[in-house]
């Protein structure tokens, strides 16, 4: 992999894709700040600590708490690149964690120069909604994790438009053998975590481009909606409108 040393966050690394991403890009020589949802969580990220890694800690269902790791992080040397990789699969968090955790993280966090966002083959079955006033954004009941990884993919583009000096991307990493994709997921768990590395790292031509949905290394297309500015607009001022933070 053609790359230079960079400083990279990777949020949901206590296991499952995220893990496999941090290991790589720690064994490939990058700086790896990893991040685990409470102390339990982090414990089992010592072998990545002492590797030397650092750690974030904190609940992504909790805005105060994200908020909290943004300024840890800009307080702390700057990222080059965040790899939003924490997400749930069903339940009351998926919108706060698959959508808001990652806005917020990108509208306060400084620096990095990369984004790359776990996108998902369930964004095909998302609804692009004509109002988005009705999206229950603070998990008071359970959300569509169809819809989520729509609009984070959504969000990876409108990012790339608006913020031409950044190169952002989402990635569909496959249905692989996780915890969340379950034993019996069909996909390959190394090629799994590969294109993310490379979108955050790589100096091929192809991996400084921004505004693509990924996968295995391919650019795919994605929901219509996805490069569609005026849905992406209204995602954006619904997302500022709920957190009070603007990208």
């Amino acid at each position: 992999m053609n790359h230079t040393t960079s400083r990279i966050l990777v949020t949901g690394s206590a296991d499952g894709l995220g893990r496999a991403a941090a290991e790589s890009l720690l064994s490939a020589g990058h700086e790896v700040v990893v991040h685990a949802r409470n102390p339990e969580r982090a414990a089992a990220l010592a072998p990545l600590l002492e590797r030397g890694a650092g750690l974030v800690v904190g609940d992504f269902t909790d805005r105060g708490t994200v908020r909290r790791i943004a300024e840890e992080l800009n307080d702390a040397k700057p990222l080059d690149a965040v790899i939003h990789n924490a997400g749930v699969w069903s339940g009351p968090a998926v919108m706060p964690v698959n959508v808001i955790a990652p806005y917020l993280l990108t509208a306060l966090v400084r620096g990095p120069r990369r984004l790359v966002y776990l996108s998902s083959g369930s964004h095909f079955d998302g609804h692009p909604h004509s109002s988005l006033d009705g999206i229950d954004w603070r998990g008071e009941q359970a959300g569509s994790y169809a819809d989520s990884k729509l609009f984070v993919t959504a969000l990876a583009a409108a990012v790339a438009r608006l913020r031409p000096e950044v190169a952002s991307n989402a990635v569909d990493p496959g249905w692989v053998p996780t915890r969340m994709g379950g034993p019996h997921a069909p996909d390959d768990l190394e090629l799994g975590h590969r294109t993310q590395e490379w979108l955050a790292t790589s100096a091929d031509p192809e991996a400084l481009t921004s505004g693509g949905y990924w996968y295995h290394r391919r650019r795919q297309p994605p929901h219509r909606a996805v490069h569609d500015r005026a849905f992406q607009d209204r995602l954006l001022r619904a997302l500022a409108q709920e957190t009070g933070a603007a990208v």
